[in-house]
């Protein structure tokens, strides 16, 4: 089994080589990384063309393949990378975010070899933008149970490990999401099509500080409306409760990152 591990970036300099060598330090060699860039104008590109193969040029590293051209925003870069892949198991860095450390992509494989899983996620925690080993917020999500996502239960989706078959089975991200659209993909594949899962009590990913969801009072709101659509899709029964209860549950990760 490899991994297609998919970066979607735009106009991030300042953090892009730390993703990149992120992926490079892993132990496990089988990965193919693909950068989805949205045609960046800030420099990003000087970083990141010298370093894989773009546009057909075979004189750079055939393990990361990059893309760069307007986009829909951050699901549809992602949908491209999905598209793109090639491995059997699909994980997601973002630009600003980092692997714990150089044994995560081997553990996460051992669980997938080990339970015969369609999906293997593992925990997370923000850390400071300039600072990654402050750590502001730790997200452990504990094992899956179908009722816990009734009481706003989520695992972190920049730590969730999927078949490739499976986003070919349940299809892409929901583009006319633009914040919520993960949330929507987890309730789709864990609660309504119920694919299988393996926890993996490790933490998966470090998660700079300061993503779209929680920029502004604005974008809190856009992303309670945009989870609310996702819960009615996919068929939540009382989805005013749930979302409710999904934002209550991020307290204690505030507090539980002291005693990491």
């Amino acid at each position: 089994m490899n991994f297609s591990i998919i970066t979607a970036v735009y106009n991030n300099r300042e953090n892009i080589a730390d993703a990149l060598e992120s992926v490079r330090s892993q132990t496990y060699p089988d990965i193919e990384h693909i950068i989805v860039d949205g045609d960046s104008n800030d420099g990003t590109l000087d970083i990141l063309l010298p370093q894989g193969l773009c546009r057909g040029r075979q004189d750079m590293d055939d393990r990361m393949i990059i893309v760069s051209e307007k986009d829909n925003g951050i699901y549809d870069a992602i949908n491209k990378g999905i598209k793109m892949a090639t491995g059997d198991i699909i994980g997601l860095l973002h630009s600003d975010d980092l692997f714990a450390d150089e044994f995560v992509l081997s553990k996460v494989l051992e669980n997938f070899q080990q339970k015969s899983v369609d999906a293997v996620y593992g925990d997370l925690v923000y850390v400071h933008s300039s600072d990654i080993n402050k750590v502001i917020r730790y997200w452990k999500s504990g094992e899956y149970n179908p009722k816990k996502m009734k009481y706003g239960w989520m695992p972190p989706h920049p730590a969730l490990f999927v078949k490739r078959d499976i986003y070919e089975k349940y299809g892409l991200y929901d583009t006319s999401l633009k914040i919520a659209s993960d949330y929507e993909m987890i309730l789709r594949l864990f609660w309504k099509h119920k694919i299988s899962t393996a926890y993996l009590p490790k933490i998966i990913t470090k998660m700079r500080w300061g993503g779209a969801s929680n920029k502004s009072f604005a974008n809190l709101l856009t992303k309670s409306k945009e989870d609310y659509v996702a819960l009615k899709k996919n068929d939540l029964p009382l989805p005013c409760f749930t979302l409710a209860l999904k934002n209550i549950r991020k307290i204690p990760q505030f507090i539980r990152n002291k005693y990491i």
